[in-house]
This record gives structure tokens, sequence and C-alpha cells, in this order.
């Protein structure tokens, strides 16, 4: 099984807002990044879909170390995903999930891969963290600009 590192970031200016992400994968000495952005969203969906591309850009199974700066999308793969599920789709507070889609499509990818999953301090000078950070705000601020 190969072995990658996955870095992301997401941000948006205003929550909601114009938003942008950032995933960058490293394999065997080599880096890809991926990025984009969306005109109104939330900086909780930025998130989410900087580690969902990032994992949908393997093309086989490998052990996926994930580094991200946002508990909600690490407590939500380590721990919530279960029980939303068993429990429809609502979460502890009897409420709809929020952003439902993207956890729906992140499901077998939580299946296909081995998730190592890692926190990474937010603006604390780690380097890969950081560089995600630049490039989805850069992302979020073209959006807003266009």
């Amino acid at each position: 099984m190969k072995y990658v590192k996955l870095y992301t970031d997401g941000a948006c200016l205003g929550n909601p807002g114009p938003g942008g992400w950032c995933a960058l994968l490293r394999f065997n000495g080599t880096e890809k990044v991926l990025q984009g952005r969306e005109a109104h969203t939330t900086n909780n969906r930025m998130e989410i879909i900087a580690v969902l591309e990032g994992l949908k850009a393997l093309n086989e199974p490998c052990s996926v170390d994930v580094y991200s700066d946002s508990q909600y999308v690490l407590k939500a793969i380590k721990e919530w995903l279960p029980g939303w599920v068993r429990k429809g789709w609502v979460n502890s507070q009897k409420k709809p999930v929020a952003n439902k889609d993207l956890w729906l499509e992140m499901l077998p990818l939580m299946d296909k891969h081995q998730l190592n999953l890692y926190w990474v301090k937010g603006h604390a000078g780690h380097p890969e963290n950081e560089f995600c950070d630049q490039t989805a705000r850069t992302e979020a601020e073209a959006v807003r600009d266009a």
C-alpha cells in the first residue's frame, strides 16, 4: 500500500462568504497541489472539500496521513460520522447534519483508504499548513474579486 501525506486547509472571507480550499499531496518525493473556490460557502465546507478532493485524487487504496487545522473535520471523520449514519443524519442536538452531501462523498473514501488523522495548529508556522492556508485564501480572494 502506498503511503501518502495530505495537507489541507480551507478559508472563507465571511462565514458564509467567498471561499477557497487547498490540498497538498506528497508521495515518494513528488508533490501535487489541488485548489478550488466557491462564491458563497462556509469555512467548514471548504475544510471538508480540501480533504475530500485530496482523497479523491488517489487512484488506488493508500495509507494517508491527513494533516488539518480543522477540529470539526477531524472529529467528524474520527468520531461523529458513524453516529450520524446510525441516527439517520441528525446530530446530538437532533438537528440535520450540516454538509451531509460532502460527508456522503467522504464515507466510501474512508473505507477505501487507511486514514491517519493529525491536527496541526493553524497560523503557527507549520510550513505545509501555511502554504495551504495562503493558497485557500488566494482562491477565496479571487472569487470575491471576480
